[in-house]
């Protein structure tokens, strides 16, 4: 598959059924962006690219008012809950539009910092995308993205179900056009897209309260079977329902162990731009 037809082609995994966006508003700028806080100041311009339900946003445009944040996502049902987030907490230094990574209709150097969050995983040209946003950061600024790695999730105890999860998850994600195991390769995109000066770092999400596993594996339970990954995954040939079934199922049952313990780690980039 060639780039442009991978980047035409390349579909959302996940989706925005409730399940993901349980996820995805959990996500704040303290334990999803860590690596990047030091690089912000008040005043400085954000573009938080693939923005999606915007809680991460919202803490960047806290940190950098009164500088603004632009926020774009793909998907424009996914902005009206960025805004609700936006107008919850009194930001209004915040703007929302819909975009694609691979093409932003930004000028050269509109921006201080340009941010991704498990966004790179999912295009079609990860290359192309880093570059676009290298093209709208100001001279003196940063890129800054961050992947989870499939390839490199570890859990306790070990059901064969949930290794045939991440393997049916890889196949559908590849199918999409994505990468599920982008985290190892975020320094390597970053050098092919001519960024020099790269800070590669890495960081884990964990879950092994009984508060964190039920929440960890009951939205997983569901994504396994109500959401548009669930449908990909057997309009694709990927898989059946019957198996999907099972998948949650097994999904549940781990979440029902004392000593269950999940380890997601992510790959992270801080580009520099000259």
């Amino acid at each position: 598959m060639t780039h442009a037809s991978a980047r035409e082609t390349a579909v959302y995994t996940h989706g925005h059924h409730e399940s993901v966006l349980r996820s995805h508003t959990w996500r704040t700028a303290a334990n999803s962006a860590a690596y990047l806080l030091p690089e912000l100041r008040a005043g400085l311009d954000v573009l938080d690219v693939g923005c999606g339900p915007g809680t991460i946003t919202a803490d960047l445009a806290a940190l950098v008012a009164p500088g603004r944040v632009t926020a774009v996502d793909a998907a424009g049902d996914v902005l009206a809950k960025a805004r609700d987030v936006a107008e919850e907490r009194g930001l209004g230094n915040v703007e929302f539009t819909v975009a694609d990574v691979h093409a932003l209709d930004f000028p050269d150097d509109s921006f201080n910092v340009v941010h991704a969050h498990q966004v790179l995983q999912h295009v079609g040209d990860p290359v192309r995308a880093l570059r676009e946003m290298r093209r709208v950061c100001r001279p003196g600024g940063v890129v800054a993205a961050r992947d989870s790695d499939y390839g490199a999730f570890a859990w306790y105890p070990e059901p064969p179900a949930l290794d045939d999860w991440r393997d049916l998850y890889r196949r559908v994600a590849r199918a999409n056009g994505g990468e599920p195991d982008a985290g190892r390769r975020l320094f390597s995109w970053a050098r092919e897209a001519g960024f020099t000066d790269v800070t590669t770092t890495a960081a884990t999400w964990c879950f092994a309260t009984p508060e964190e596993r039920s929440w960890w594996s009951g939205l997983w339970a569901d994504r396994t079977t109500g959401s548009v990954y669930a449908d990909l995954a057997v309009s694709g040939g990927h898989t059946t329902a019957g198996a999907l079934d099972s998948i949650a199922d097994a999904w549940r049952e781990w979440g029902t162990r004392e000593d269950a313990w999940f380890l997601v780690p992510h790959g992270e980039i801080l580009c520099r731009v000259p």
